[in-house]
């Protein structure tokens, strides 16, 4: 096993989640295409690219398998100008993720369990390692892949404040991964507990029944900054007492939806840490996310 951390440059924003290999079909749907994609996927690796897009320093943090999908994650985040702070593990594999492309919605299919990064437990990330951080950002796909990494987020989150980064949470529910009461329950709690928080209008009504933006604050009240996303609607971000923040969602001629949230995390991260207005910080996680959905891959092409 070997690992890759912090050098002595302090990046703005760490992310801290699993990415895995993405096979695409091409053409025809994964049962009877005969080409395929070959790229990466991982919502906290994803947001990490769209911050360092932005002109901000972020690392992604994980456990990778000793394998030519690994070095490929490692090595497309690298080029893309990320920070890596990974751990890697001979013994267990990097996850792979097989995706039938649509525009209203695509179909993935998951092959990640006992991968390298599903064994991230307590320890894994400290204060001290944290030291100079901004913004600690994860998601809940991160709790939902063992016991292990729920009990990691939870300690991520404490070794965060400690060493005075903001947590930031997207809630990402991913329902083939846990049970509907898992994650109902997990989902909040942490959400609940985050500094910033991100959540879309319609998962918020699959896991905790909530319809409205403003139900949703109701069951997360104790949120610092909550934001709620509605597709093609727009965007609404409550902040402590005063009135919530609406700005809506641009036109978009939608090539793929995946990784758009992903973006629109980065967006908003970004014009947060540029001390941005809500209004402002809202319209960054649109532009970002519009520009994710017009490419058929979770990350913009490089320019």
């Amino acid at each position: 096993m070997s690992s890759e951390f912090p050098s002595s440059a302090v990046p703005e924003v760490v992310c801290v989640g699993e990415s895995m290999g993405l096979v695409t079909a091409l053409g025809a749907p994964l049962a009877e295409t005969e080409t395929a994609a070959l790229g990466l996927a991982g919502a906290e690796g994803n947001v990490a690219v769209g911050l360092v897009s932005a002109g901000h320093r972020a690392a992604w943090a994980s456990r990778l398998g000793d394998d030519p999908i690994g070095v490929r994650i490692s090595t497309e985040l690298s080029r893309r100008g990320v920070d890596l702070w990974v751990t890697t593990d001979a013994d267990a594999p990097t996850g792979v993720m097989l995706k039938d492309p649509g525009i209203e919605s695509s179909s993935v299919y998951y092959y990640r369990r006992g991968s390298a990064a599903s064994l991230m437990a307590p320890g894994f990330l400290d204060a001290a390692q944290l030291a100079g951080v901004r913004i600690v950002h994860t998601t809940g796909i991160t709790p939902a892949l063992s016991s292990s990494c729920r009990a990691m987020v939870d300690q991520l989150s404490v070794d965060a404040r400690a060493a005075g980064a903001l947590v930031s949470f997207d809630v990402n529910d991913r329902r083939a991964l846990w049970t509907m009461q898992d994650a109902a329950q997990t989902l909040a709690r942490l959400a609940d507990a985050a500094d910033i928080a991100f959540v879309g209008r319609d998962e918020a009504e699959r896991i905790w029944g909530t319809v409205t933006p403003r139900e949703i604050r109701a069951h997360l009240p104790n949120c610092a900054l909550l934001v709620v996303k509605d597709g093609d609607v727009g965007a609404t971000a409550f902040h402590g007492d005063v009135e919530p923040v609406f700005v809506p969602a641009p036109k978009v001629d939608v090539v793929e939806p995946v990784g758009a949230g992903d973006a629109f995390a980065a967006g908003f991260l970004a014009a947060t840490l540029e001390d941005a207005d809500l209004a402002a910080r809202l319209t960054a996680g649109h532009a970002a996310a519009a520009r994710v959905l017009t490419t058929h891959g979770d990350l913009p092409p490089l320019i």
